[in-house]
């Protein structure tokens, strides 16, 4: 059966006030009780990353991928520094609270790709685990080399306006390179539902006031602490390039009991998620908790 796709969307309180979260939702089935999958983008990314993962993930349960605030179809915030992992989890749990009274599913799996990696692994540490049955950590770790950082903070929050797409299209594979080998229909993609209209031209579809918090970090940051407190079984994947997951910190990961690594060759940070095999490493991985 091919999956369906629809858009919904959430008031949750912040802060601020309320704020309007977004959110992606596909399956293949309309059974009430199917396991809820939720799909977590990076730093400047979007929900729409996970189109081609979450297709595919569609076939063995409900797939939510949401925009963090600031990002994708989510509102921005007027106050830069609110954009932290305090608010996002505040955000996550308010969505899975919504989740589970709509479908009641009292567990879920997560897959997060780097910032979205880091908000599972929170949330797993909480006591009861945060309701994750299954973490799939997407080049990311519970310790994060200050240089890596440093690389983000040259293009995060630059505001740049692009003419075309195809000219955004050039931008994204140049700073996305260490996604690695993706097909022109795959950078069209990144193009396309990374970018919104803007005056007369195109910019990405993030609030570049993301990056305050780059101006805050002034060393390697080590939430090994974080890590200790996850006890569900955990798939780590690795771009075998990457200067966020060192390999010397996934191999430490491995010391945690229930945990996996899988290396990608030739990719940076971070996989995208798009080719046939990390597609296939996750839906082993989650299917198997079936």
């Amino acid at each position: 059966m091919t999956p369906s796709c629809s858009q919904h969307e959430l008031v949750i309180a912040t802060p601020e006030g309320p704020h309007r979260i977004a959110w992606q939702q596909w399956q293949s089935s309309d059974e009430h009780d199917q396991p809820l999958i939720i799909c977590v983008h990076g730093l400047t990314r979007n929900s729409h990353d996970f189109d081609f993962l979450a297709r595919r993930l569609a076939q063995h349960g409900r797939v939510i991928c949401p925009d963090i605030l600031g990002r994708g179809d989510s509102d921005w915030l007027r106050t830069a520094a609110l954009y932290g992992y305090p608010l996002y989890i505040s955000q996550m749990q308010q969505l899975l609270t919504h989740l589970q009274q709509q479908h009641g599913n009292a567990t879920f799996d997560w897959v997060g790709t780097s910032m979205g990696g880091l908000i599972g692994m929170m949330l797993a540490a909480l006591p009861g685990g945060g309701g994750i049955r299954r973490l799939v950590m997407n080049d990311v770790g519970p310790f994060i080399p200050y240089a890596s950082l440093a690389r983000l903070g040259e293009y995060v929050g630059r505001g740049t306006l692009f003419h075309s797409l195809a000219e955004a299209e050039q931008y994204l594979r140049r700073v996305c390179e260490p996604f690695g080998p993706l097909t022109d229909e795959q950078w069209q993609h990144l193009a396309r539902y990374g970018t919104e209209p803007w005056d007369g031209g195109l910019r990405l579809r993030y609030d570049p006031a993301i990056a305050a918090g780059f101006a805050l970090v002034s060393g390697d940051v080590d939430l090994s602490g974080v890590w200790q407190g996850v006890s569900c079984p955990v798939l780590v994947l690795r771009g075998a390039e990457s200067d966020l997951l060192l390999a010397e910190t996934a191999r430490t990961m491995l010391q945690r009991p229930d945990t996996r690594l899988l290396e990608f060759p030739g990719i940076g940070h971070a996989p995208a998620l798009m080719a046939r095999d990390q597609i296939a490493a996750v839906e082993s991985f989650l299917s198997a908790s079936s």
